[in-house]
């Protein structure tokens, strides 16, 4: 039970990444919670999951800035003030290129996975400043590293963006005992599949990255003591370019 005693507040937590994340920290003790838009997706969450205490849920919207506060207030009232953050929502579309990219689209990208992480970081870094301890664990993407066609125009974009928040955050709170991580994965069998421009096999989505393999990355460096610090993880299929 190595995090025993902790909260961990996972955003996207209904499907993919975020679920399995769950999963592993609550798993290890630590007291999870799951948030996104979607009610019956984080029940569902909390139902699969059998671990020393049970995941709750509480349905916003990272976009939402109103939502996001409302968010950390009722977990630091139910729970206590918030360890360990997984910023995992994230969305892409189906048109990609900067042919078809809409501006419609391109905000909408900007506001969830960029904006919405800005939200929830904005909203608890102040507490973890003054107890001199956090977590921020950003679910970025290879995208958020190296340009790609394949993540597409916007969706690269915000995950560059999120990339440097998540530096700056370093910088300015390494002093205060915050840690945060850019963890970069490449492909991963997660819904978000479902918007690519070409469908994906069912034997394309066995061999590259499971939601699994993501989150003992993200319990890995969730148990790391307070004087280890991951800057940026990159884990991607050993089937996968990385050029």
């Amino acid at each position: 039970m190595r995090l025993s005693g902790k909260i961990a507040l996972i955003t996207g937590g209904g499907t993919g990444i975020g679920q399995a994340a769950a999963q592993a920290l609550a798993q290890e003790g630590a007291q999870v919670i799951v948030t996104g838009r979607r009610a019956a997706k984080l029940e569902e969450t909390c139902a699969s999951i059998q671990a020393p205490r049970p995941v709750r849920s509480y349905a916003a919207d990272v976009a939402n800035r109103h939502e996001v506060n409302d968010l950390v207030s009722w977990v630091k009232t139910e729970f206590g003030p918030i360890d360990i953050v997984v910023n995992n929502a994230g969305i892409n579309v189906a048109n990609r290129t900067l042919a078809e990219l809409s501006p419609d689209d391109w905000d909408m990208l900007m506001q969830v996975n960029a904006t919405g992480a800005f939200n929830v970081i904005h909203a608890v870094l102040p507490e973890m400043r003054a107890r001199r301890d956090g977590v921020i664990i950003n679910i970025s993407s290879l995208a958020g590293v190296r340009a790609s066609n394949l993540g597409g125009a916007a969706y690269s974009a915000s995950k560059h963006a999120m990339s440097a928040l998540t530096r700056v955050i370093a910088i300015e709170d390494k002093d205060n005992g915050i840690r945060a991580t850019n963890l970069c994965p490449g492909e991963v069998n997660t819904p978000i599949l479902d918007e690519r421009p070409v469908k994906v096999s069912d034997a394309h989505k066995a061999q590259i990255l499971q939601p699994e393999d993501v989150a003992a990355a993200v319990l890995f460096i969730a148990t790391l003591p307070p004087r280890a610090h991951v800057p940026e993880l990159l884990i991607k299929p050993t089937t996968q370019l990385f050029v």
